[in-house]
């Protein structure tokens, strides 16, 4: 190429309108090279439609596609129709005849301009047209709305002819300065990319009508005083304005574009990774060069200026793939090069491995020929490139690694950069947050999370026929895999093969194969269950079960939810996969008929037939996560995690829960379904609940806080006893399990505890008589002793009971002390054989029976200990005059003043604490421990004195 055939104009020097008309030229001769690319793939119709876009822009007539009103702004500046343009049209319409325009008329549609892949390599028979319209600044809003109308309409009539169009109203004055309100194209991401639009709109868009951009004729040596080379070019008549549109320069690309132009394209790569690649690496090649970029526009000026006028080289894709191609070679990194090379290859969409449809091959073919034989790809590469949509996992999970690497490379270079340059003001550091959130979710492996490996790179990865195999593991301990296989394989053929996939549990590897649609409802599974129990129709159910619950595709994450952890949505319970719980009567064949028909405690022997769970949960960044529970606490476990995990506000998660076992699967799915159900609807509800949960002979008592729900494993009925017997903080409400404490009459007094309130329940068994209490914060104390009659069992309580609540009645404020004292004390009679109560009367003293007072005042000692002090009737006994023969003092001292010798029980009748620590406003429970305590040390000593 000679120089002479470059063109340099300076300013300074004059500017010849000669070489300004050349320069024109050029650029023309490039856009109508592009134009005819474009119409060659193009079918018919679709040509007709892009030809006839100007004249419909031009003119209105009733009868052409597009017409509004008489008063839509019509007329394309500097536009006239061709005859064959014109006998398309009457073609349309016989009516229609166009009349020229003569002397100057208004021309409110300054320019049309056609973006998107049309012309370029990678045009397919799907391509759409992104028309810009750049309109006339000073259109009122009636009559952009007008223009907008035409081009809604004009999009149907293109529809109708086979042709995706979209238009989009460009102000040129508006856009100059960066301001304009609408997507302006159909890859848009916003007004965040104003720079990186107009770069790509000035080396990709054909000119179909109007005005040529300004931009052509300001040499890139000139663009830093760009306003001041075009106000020359117009103010000293080298161009008419008339002729001209201005659309502003590229001297400076601000920093934050590159970060708004990264995270849109890290946006839809996380689905369609191929399309983004090359856009992202663009924008690294473009912020490792800033402030200083050399755009590719700039580089198209450049060439169109110097003549270099190869379509092939100035192909916008090429022009992309050869800087890209540029900056990978000089950063030696041949794995990212062979990437982009896949990428643009697959972008093409042109199977060089097979023969074209036509003898003649498109030039498409022939430059994309030229381009991999410059790679040095082989027949074999080509041919697995053109077998994309037949590819499997294996495949798959190869190129996924070099999509992921590649995206999470550019997150981290754009949080990087936005950093380093300052550039993440408030709304970019929070939507770098949220991208990175939706890569973690998308990508991130972590434990129990199922790993997503096709984001977009092949249609259909579903296998016809699999292999499923329960074997040995590699692990020491006698541990077993799950292993998948390809194809249908016998118990020896397996042994041969590499599996496609491994797991240590069943539903993980299931839930592997249903995220990623290695499965679906056309693939057969030959099974080799191993030493698990799981049938084919098992596997079955499971497989439906995981469709059915969790439905693909899943869609895309809303954006507030990645603001917040992320929380389940939809929860599968799998309950004893694999496993028969009554293996050892499956094996006799024959099946037990039991009045004991809990899961939790079937037959007679209480069995618990809930041996292991798999819970698989959909989160809100649609993580799909799996977790196993086995063991003796698995029930427990689960539903710990499970309430725990369940968000603080908002909708619950749908939950469903499913057994298939080979013995009482419904039964079992039923119970485990009922259980979280009714913990679920108690956590967060008024105080902190309790539940009481019996399994097998075991008592688990849950506290259900949220957030911090967790359980206490009691192993029989005394320990359960002495656990609710505890002190606790404030009022908690326990509510049982439907089928704990069966035949026990705790079943019927533990659900009635009411705040503030002690409640007394008492059942007589021949000579004798338990006493249980709950207090007044749900506190249960338990006491048997001997029977009487209801006086002598129930006074010395009651009156124990009075004293108590006067002292603390004592200590309140003395107003509002009505309203705040606590005096209610119930009671109740257990019968019909402990399942049922009735309400009684509180006991009265008999005015023949006066009571003989026994007062104790414990007070803090060394060491943990402590010093008791009683009254007998007001006579002091203390441990400084008696030591430790305090209780026989005492008990010598009450047989005296009985009548009779008979050596019956004595009873605390009032008690004060208030010098313990903490004390002073301790529950009832705590005060009735100590009551027994020195009850039985004083009765003790009744017996022996």
């Amino acid at each position: 190429m000679t120089r002479t055939q470059e063109i340099r104009p300076d300013i300074d020097d004059g500017i010849d309108r000669k070489v300004l008309a050349q320069l024109r030229a050029r650029f023309l001769k490039v856009n109508d090279g592009r134009l005819e690319r474009a119409m060659l793939a193009l079918s018919t119709r679709q040509q007709l439609v892009l030809r006839l876009l100007p004249l419909l822009f031009h003119v209105n007539h009733p009868l052409l596609p597009g017409y509004v009103s008489g008063t839509t702004p019509a007329g394309v500046a500097t536009f006239e129709p061709d005859d064959e343009v014109l006998a398309e049209a009457q073609r349309l319409t016989r009516s229609f005849s166009y009349k020229a325009r003569r002397g100057p008329q208004p021309t409110p549609i300054h320019g049309l301009f056609l973006m998107g892949s049309l012309g370029t390599i990678a045009q397919d028979e799907q391509s759409d047209l992104d028309i810009w319209v750049c309109h006339n600044p000073d259109l009122d809003a009636a009559a952009t709305g007008e223009l907008q109308k035409k081009c809604s309409a004009l999009e149907a009539w293109a529809a109708s002819q086979g042709a995706e169009a979209h238009f989009f109203l460009v102000d040129p004055a508006r856009f100059t300065l960066g301001d304009r309100e609408a997507r302006l194209t159909s890859d848009d991401c916003g007004t965040t990319q104003h720079y990186l639009l107009l770069d790509e709109f000035y080396r990709t868009a054909i000119w179909l009508a109007g005005r040529t951009p300004l931009w052509w004729l300001v040499p890139t040596y000139e663009e830093g005083r760009y306003a001041e080379y075009a106000r020359t070019l117009l103010s000293k008549r080298f161009i008419r304005a008339e002729d001209v549109l201005d659309l502003g320069n590229l001297a400076h690309i601000p920093p934050g574009e590159f970060i708004g132009a990264s995270m849109w394209q890290l946006y839809k790569g996380i689905e369609s990774p191929y399309k983004s690649v090359l856009k992202l690496l663009l924008t690294e090649v473009y912020a490792r060069e800033h402030p200083r970029v050399a755009c590719l526009s700039l580089r198209f000026k450049e060439a169109v200026y110097a003549n270099r006028l190869d379509l092939d080289e100035l192909d916008p894709y090429v022009v992309v793939y050869r800087r890209l191609e540029e900056y990978l070679q000089v950063r030696n990194e041949p794995e990212r090069l062979e990437l982009i090379r896949r990428c643009l290859y697959l972008k093409v969409n042109k199977k060089l491995s097979r023969p074209p449809r036509n003898r003649s091959k498109s030039w498409q073919r022939l430059l994309l020929e030229r381009l991999t034989a410059e790679w040095h790809w082989s027949p074999r590469q080509l041919a697995m490139l053109d077998s994309r949509s037949q590819w499997k996992v294996r495949q798959v999970l190869s190129e996924r690694r070099a999509l992921v690497n590649e995206l999470t490379y550019s997150y981290r270079f754009l949080s990087q950069f936005a950093r380093s340059e300052q550039a993440a003001g408030t709304l970019s550091s929070r939507d770098l947050g949220v991208l990175g959130r939706r890569l973690y979710a998308a990508f991130e492996r972590k434990a129990g999370k199922v790993e997503f490996i096709n984001p977009g790179i092949a249609p259909d990865i579903a296998e016809d026929t699999l292999t499923l195999v329960q074997c040995p593991s590699t692990e020491d301990g006698g541990e077993t895999q799950w292993a998948l296989f390809h194809g249908s394989l016998n118990a020896q053929e397996w042994r041969d093969f590499a599996p496609l996939k491994r797991s240590r549990e069943l539903i993980a590897l299931l839930a592997w194969c249903h995220r990623n649609g290695v499965i679906d409802a056309s693939t057969r599974v030959s099974l080799h269950p191993g030493n698990s129990d799981l049938t084919e129709s098992e596997l079955s159910n499971l497989l439906a079960s995981l469709q059915q619950t969790f439905p693909l595709p899943l869609g895309q994450v809303d954006e507030n939810a990645l603001l917040r952890p992320g929380v389940p949505t939809n929860t599968l319970l799998l309950v004893n996969v694999g496993v028969d719980p009554l293996r050892q009567h499956s094996q006799k064949n024959f099946h037990l008929i039991t009045e004991h028909n809990d899961a939790l405690g079937f037959s007679a022997v209480r069995e618990n037939l809930v041996l292991t769970l798999d819970q698989v949960t959909l989160n809100s960044w649609n993580e799909l996560l799996v977790q196993r529970y086995e063991g003796p606490d698995a029930l427990l476990a689960c539903l710990r995690d499970y309430l725990n995990a369940l968000p603080a506000k908002g909708p619950r998660p749908g939950l469903r829960v499913r057994c298939y076992c080979r013995n009482r699967a419904q039964a079992i799915g039923q119970r485990v379904e009922e259980l979280f159900k009714d913990t679920q609807a108690l956590l967060g509800t008024t105080g902190v609940p309790r539940f009481l949960l019996q399994v097998e002979q075991r008592f688990h008592i849950l506290q259900l806080e949220p957030g911090q729900v967790n359980h206490a494993s009691l192993p029989d009925l005394p320990a359960l006893v002495e656990h609710l017997g505890r002190d606790v903080p404030d009022y908690s409400p326990l509510q049982l399990d439907r089928h704990a404490l069966a035949e026990q009459d705790l079943s019927v007094i533990l659900p009635v505890g009411r705040p503030g309130c002690i409640q007394v329940f008492y059942r007589q068994e021949g000579g004798s008589a338990e006493i249980s209490l709950l207090d007044e914060r749900n506190a249960l104390w338990r006491q048997r002793l001997p029977f009487h009659d209801e006086q002598s069992l129930l006074n010395p309580l009651h009156r124990f009971l009075q004293s108590l609540l006067y002292r603390r009645n004592a200590l309140l404020p003395l107003e509002g002390t009505e309203a705040q004292a606590s005096g209610e004390i119930l009671y109740y009679e257990v019968v019909n054989q402990g399942r049922g109560l009735e309400r009684r009367a509180a006991p009265a003293a008999a005015v023949s029976h006066p009571f003989y007072d026994v007062q104790a005042i414990v007070e803090p000692a060394d060491a943990g200990m402590v010093h008791v002090t009683l009254y007998c009737n007001h006579r002091e006994f203390s441990e400084l005059e008696y030591g430790s023969g305090l209780f026989a003092a005492v008990a010598r001292h009450i047989l005296a003043q009985r009548r009779s010798p008979e050596r019956y029980p004595c009873y605390i009748t009032d008690l004060d604490l208030s010098q313990m620590p903490g004390r002073g406003q301790a529950q009832a429970v705590h005060y009735l421990r100590y009551k027994v305590e020195l009850e039985d040390r004083l009765n003790r000593a009744l017996r022996e004195g």
